[in-house]
């Protein structure tokens, strides 16, 4: 009643009515939801923030010896002034590679299952024993990995080196695939069975960010599919995977962002080694973290500002790549409301 009669006298003086600006005065509990949401917020920049500062300062005196040799360097011997990060970044790169690779179509599917194929009495099943799996403790993946999974994952390698040796990033430097009789060291300890275990720890993140986004995927879409006469796999082909691509891709991107940083699990497995090694499949490799855990202990002064300044770099990669996920998880289609 009230903006109707505003309304009539801006209408006897000529002038167009102008919207009113409504203002919203909080309870005592909301000013205090607010403030306490705001200053965790706040809290969790200041310490990220504070990690990035500690690192940078620890990192110094290595960082002014090197200079930007330290991006290059395959070596590491703080003690006679030759290190660098080129051969564990390019290890923690393939590590997380392989991990991403293995992980994603295994996470995909799981999350399509359970919004999309299996019975709703059975979805809450599903979806804790994948919580599940990701609040099982790294160094037990590690262990499993190490004892049972390695043992049996050989032959896989001696296939692929086999059929796709030709491939650099597959052929394995003094192995005969072909023969029964040929040593199996040269397959153990490798970049690819780091992979297979870290894609165990990475996959729990990557299914629940696609399952999140696939559950939303808009009523009327997916009704408007079956009505054309589309199949179950029709319906996902043309309706979730396309509404869930942003959601795909940063789950993907966050599985990443958790295998570049695993620590114990490739400690457990990998074979130690600084060097340019490209060969996925070859005994041997090392990445950023596992660098820093092994050997943490036994270095002190110079050398522990250079593990420090190793672990700036992979704290900006892993910043980088959370960031990106994010944004494409932020920009994704999740949510969005159907006309249908």
């Amino acid at each position: 009643m009230t903006a109707t009669t505003v309304l009539r006298e801006s209408e006897r003086d000529g002038t167009p009515a102008s919207p009113r600006k409504l203002f919203q005065r909080g309870g005592r509990g909301d000013r205090m939801f607010d403030a306490l949401t705001g200053t965790s917020g706040l809290l969790v920049l200041s310490i990220m923030v504070a990690v990035g500062v500690f690192l940078a300062v620890q990192a110094m005196p290595a960082l002014r010896r090197t200079g930007f040799s330290f991006l290059t360097t395959a070596e590491w011997q703080p003690d006679r002034g030759q290190f660098g990060i080129a051969a564990v970044m390019l290890g923690t790169v393939l590590i997380a590679a392989v991990a991403v690779a293995a992980a994603l179509p295994i996470s995909m599917g799981t999350a399509l299952f359970i919004t999309e194929v299996a019975p709703r009495w059975l979805r809450a099943t599903l979806v804790a024993l994948v919580d599940l799996m990701a609040a099982v403790p790294s160094v037990v993946y590690g262990l499993w990995g190490a004892k049972l999974l390695q043992g049996n994952v050989i032959g896989i390698s001696r296939w692929i080196n086999r059929w796709l040796g030709w491939i650099p990033i597959f052929s394995v430097k003094g192995a005969d695939p072909s023969s029964p009789l040929s040593s199996a060291s040269v397959y153990t300890a490798s970049t690819f069975i780091a992979g297979l275990v870290v894609a165990m720890m990475v996959m729990p993140i990557q299914c629940v960010v696609m399952r999140e986004v696939f559950s939303q995927v808009p009523p009327g879409e997916r009704e408007g599919a079956y009505a054309l006469g589309s199949t179950r796999w029709g319906m996902i082909r043309v309706v979730a995977l396309p509404f869930g691509r942003g959601g795909i891709i940063g789950g993907s991107m966050l599985g990443l962002g958790r295998a570049l940083g695993e620590t114990i699990a490739v400690l457990l497995i990998i074979s130690p080694r600084f060097d340019m090694n490209f060969h996925i499949l070859e005994a041997g490799g090392n990445s950023v973290s596992a660098l820093i855990a092994g050997r943490y202990n036994e270095s002190n002064g110079f050398g522990l500002s250079a593990l420090m300044a190793a672990g700036l770099a992979l704290f900006a990669v892993t910043l980088v790549v959370n960031f990106t996920a994010s944004w494409f998880i932020a920009r994704s289609r999740s949510g969005a409301s159907s006309d249908a």
